[in-house]
Order: structure tokens, then C-alpha cells, then sequence
């Protein structure tokens, strides 16, 4: 299962670790990924998704899952999100 955001597409960086020899070795910085279960007004239904804490942070700031995914841009998202998000438009046009 990849370390991904399923919303924003955050995913793993490499930098390095620095001993106090300023001896430096590989590592990798992992998101801060949570699963959770988000309710889409819309369509009535919940959905559980992997997300990052920065992204949970984002959709209650802009008002729930339905808003973030209506101004989310569709190359960040992965395909079970993408698939949410036409879902909605669906609704919300019928």
C-alpha cells in the first residue's frame, strides 16, 4: 500500500540525517497519514479514505469532503477520490 495522500497526492521526500560528525545518510520523511471516514452531504453516504492530517485540516476549514473535492484539482487525486468527487458533481447537476 503506498505512503500517498488520497486527496492532495502528498507522498514521501528524501533528505538526509546529519550526525554531529556531519556524517549524512539517506532517509526518507513519511506524511502524517491517517485513515478516516468522511461523510459527503451529497450523496448521503460515507467513505473512508487515507488521508494526510494537513488535508482533514483543509476540508473542515473549507466546510466538509463535498467543498474540498469541488475546488480540488483532479491530477492530485487518487482514482477512488476522483471517482467521489464525479459522484457528487452527478448529484448535485440531477
Amino acid at each position: 500500500m503506498s505512503r500517498r495522500c488520497e486527496l492532495t497526492g502528498k507522498g514521501p521526500m528524501v533528505g538526509n540525517n546529519v550526525s554531529h560528525a556531519n556524517n549524512k545518510t539517506k532517509r526518507r520523511f513519511l506524511p502524517n497519514l491517517n485513515t478516516v471516514t468522511l461523510m459527503s452531504d451529497a450523496l448521503g453516504r460515507s467513505f473512508k479514505l487515507k488521508i494526510s492530517a494537513a488535508a482533514l485540516r483543509t476540508i473542515d476549514h473549507r466546510g466538509g469532503l463535498d467543498a474540498f473535492l469541488a475546488k480540488a484539482k483532479d491530477a492530485d487525486l487518487s482514482p477512488n477520490a476522483l471517482q467521489i468527487k464525479k459522484d457528487i458533481a452527478k448529484a448535485a447537476t440531477a
